[in-house]
Formats: C-alpha cells, structure tokens, sequence
C-alpha cells in the first residue's frame, strides 16, 4: 500500500493527496496517518505546496463524509427503526436507537467535531450523522473543522520530521487498532444482548403455557 501511496502521490502532487484521504474516508483501511505525513515530507522538500497539501485533504475529507452523511440520510432514522423492529436485525433494538438518537440530538455537533479527529471513527461517524438529520450545513461545517485540524497535524509531522516521516503511523497505528477492537466488542455486546432479549421474550409464553397447564397437544 505504501508504495502504492507513493505513486499517486508523485503523479498527482496534492491533488493526489486529496484523492486518497476521500477514499480514506470512504474506506477506512487506507491510513491517513501514512498519507498526510508523507504529503507533509513532500512538502518539506519543495516539492508541493503545504498549503496545498492541506487544503486537497481538508477537501478529499470533506468529500468522502458527505458521501457517507448521504448514504445515512438516504436509509433514513424512520428506515433504520422499522428495520430495527424485524427479528432478523440483531444490531440493536428500537429502543436503543430510540436512545441513540436523542444522544445524538442534544450531543451530535460534539460527536462529530471529535469524531473527525479519531482514527475509523473519522469515516465511520458522519453515517448516524445522516440518519440523524444533522444540518447539511452544520455537518458540512464541523467536517472541515475537526477534519482540517486533523490535517494540518500530520502534514506538519510529516514537514517537521521530514525522511523520518513514517514514524507517524507506527505511532499512530496502534491507537486505530485499539478503537477498532473497540467498536468490534461494542458490536458483539449490542447483538449479543439483543439475542438474549429476543430469547428471554420467546421464553416467556412457553413458561404462560406450563403455568396454565396447557401445552401443544
């Protein structure tokens, strides 16, 4: 991948730079925090344009969250409830979105200004975000905010440090590890947790039925 970074960067300059960080956006894999600071050592050597080099990302970043903000939009808070309502869909129950949505209500803006300042959750935020309903202009606006503080930190590194640029992800990268195995075990809670609530409910007729001493006859 590092080479594969190197590449288009070398063809496509910053604008390179903000291709990348888009699809950083849109698929978490592709470190940003080997992008940005790679750009920043390529600035250091005059051969782009800091100023550049931050404006394409804060750009490709922004791009790549409104992608994701309309794909949560388009499924939609009504969607996603009735959704949450069928057996099947063992992510969560309707009263925990119920609850996550009046969470995001009253500390959304927050949520998202941070959130574009942490590894995965940077890509990942800006879909409840569209289920929600935030603003367009609201979220567009925090985007560019927590996105270009993120931005023009690791192009700095990578301009400071310059050939020892790389050292930014080896640092950076077990912290995005850590959030993922995060949001992996919050995943196995909340559908674990709706499983046994869904057999705990199943239970519950069978046990009406041997109190009353009926049965399937």
């Amino acid at each position: 991948m590092t080479q594969w970074v190197f590449d288009i960067v070398d063809r496509l300059g910053a604008g390179g730079i903000g291709l990348l960080i888009f699809l950083e956006n849109v698929v978490p894999p592709i470190p940003s925090e080997l992008i940005l600071p790679l750009g920043g050592f390529r600035a250091s050597t005059g051969a782009l344009d800091p100023v550049a080099v931050w404006a394409a990302a804060t750009m490709g970043a922004v791009a790549g969250a409104l992608l994701l903000y309309a794909l949560g939009a388009w499924l939609g808070y009504d969607r996603v409830y009735a959704l949450a309502g069928r057996r099947w869909f063992v992510l969560s129950s309707q009263a925990d979105l119920e609850k996550g949505h009046e969470l995001f209500d009253r500390y959304g803006s927050w949520f998202v200004l941070g959130g574009r300042c942490l590894p995965v959750v940077r890509s990942l935020i800006s879909i409840p975000a569209g289920i929600a309903g935030m603003p367009l202009t609201r979220f567009t606006v925090l985007s560019a905010v927590g996105s270009g503080i993120w931005n023009v930190l690791f192009v700095w590194l990578g301009f400071v440090l310059g050939e020892r640029w790389a050292t930014v992800e080896a640092y950076v990268s077990p912290v995005a590890k850590v959030v993922l195995v995060l949001g992996i075990a919050v995943v196995v809670w909340l559908v674990t947790r709706k499983l046994r609530q869904r057999r705990a409910r199943d239970d519950v007729p069978e046990k009406d039925l041997a109190r009353t001493g009926r049965g399937p006859r």
